[in-house]
């Protein structure tokens, strides 16, 4: 597979991540914990029928444990500390918190080994996170003090997924398919820790269990193979980059969804996400 194709697979992510917080919101009230079991256990499952309809779950044997605790450890960290932080602070500041990932993957990335760090990957990287922090802190309060345990955990939230996304670099031969195994493992990691400090709120009624369902088809389920395959053969860089359509794509979903409503500070965000991607693809195509 080539870099550039690498590149757009690892985008589907962005795109299916663009749903993230409206499905969390959805799922409501139920526990952090027990909506990442549910969850990975639909993303882990599927990985795994489509490993062996693959024929790949042979290769899954040569992967070292290490690899297994690395994947396993970032899905169960990112999510659980996302899932908590939307449950403690309100969703708006807290998501701004959280999406510091991309900007800090973009940063990260220049430390490793044949990556460089251009001052278009700054600059887009500048333009990007003020057009994501322009939406999701668009009309808010501020922040408030009482809120400060899920602005915590939103921050190891952003350091969790930008760790682990580039320091994926670094496990490069583990095959894509070792992802069906992080979403297991993580599945059960989260069984047992919600059977053991969480009170069970399965999702309510039809919105809820379809938000639940979604998540763990998409957000946290698809999307993680095909952003494995991304940060491992793709531009590292660019990727995290373009990660701030996200907040764009998610803010769209939801003034078509009624929820909210069309602004030029909307506007305004586009031209900057939109800026900075460009300025970003610029300084990769000339590297």
């Amino acid at each position: 597979m080539t870099r550039s194709r690498a590149t757009m697979v690892g985008f589907v992510a962005v795109l299916l991540w663009s749903l993230l917080a409206l499905l969390t919101v959805g799922s409501e009230p139920t526990p952090p914990l027990l909506l990442n079991a549910i969850c990975f256990s639909i993303g882990g499952t599927l990985g795994l029928i489509w490993t062996a309809a693959s024929g790949g779950l042979r290769q899954l044997r040569n992967v070292s444990w290490r690899v297994y605790a690395f994947g396993t450890v970032g899905l169960f960290g990112y999510h659980a500390l996302y899932f908590s932080a939307l449950r403690l602070a309100p969703a708006a500041e807290a998501g701004l918190i959280a999406y510091l990932w991309p900007l800090l993957i973009v940063l990260f990335s220049g430390l490793l080994p044949g990556e460089q760090l251009r001052p278009g990957h700054l600059i887009g990287a500048f333009l990007g996170f003020s057009g994501a922090a322009l939406i999701i802190a668009g009309g808010g309060g501020g922040f408030q003090t009482q809120y400060l345990p899920g602005y915590g955990l939103a921050l190891l939230c952003a350091l969790t997924w930008s760790g682990y996304s580039v320091l994926s670099r670094k496990v490069g031969d583990a095959p894509t398919a070792s992802v069906a195994v992080f979403c297991v493992a993580t599945a059960v990691a989260s069984w047992i820790l919600h059977l053991a400090v969480e009170d069970t709120v399965w999702p309510q009624g039809a919105l809820g269990w379809a938000s639940t369902i979604g998540l763990g088809l998409g957000p946290v389920g698809l999307a993680f193979y095909v952003w494995d395959i991304g940060v491992k053969q793709g531009d590292i860089q660019m990727l995290g980059t373009s990660s701030y359509a996200a907040p764009l794509l998610s803010t769209l979903i939801l003034v078509g969804a009624g929820i909210a409503a069309p602004s030029w500070g909307l506007a305004i965000a586009a031209a900057l996400i939109t800026g900075g991607a460009v300025l970003a693809a610029r300084a990769s195509l000339s590297s």
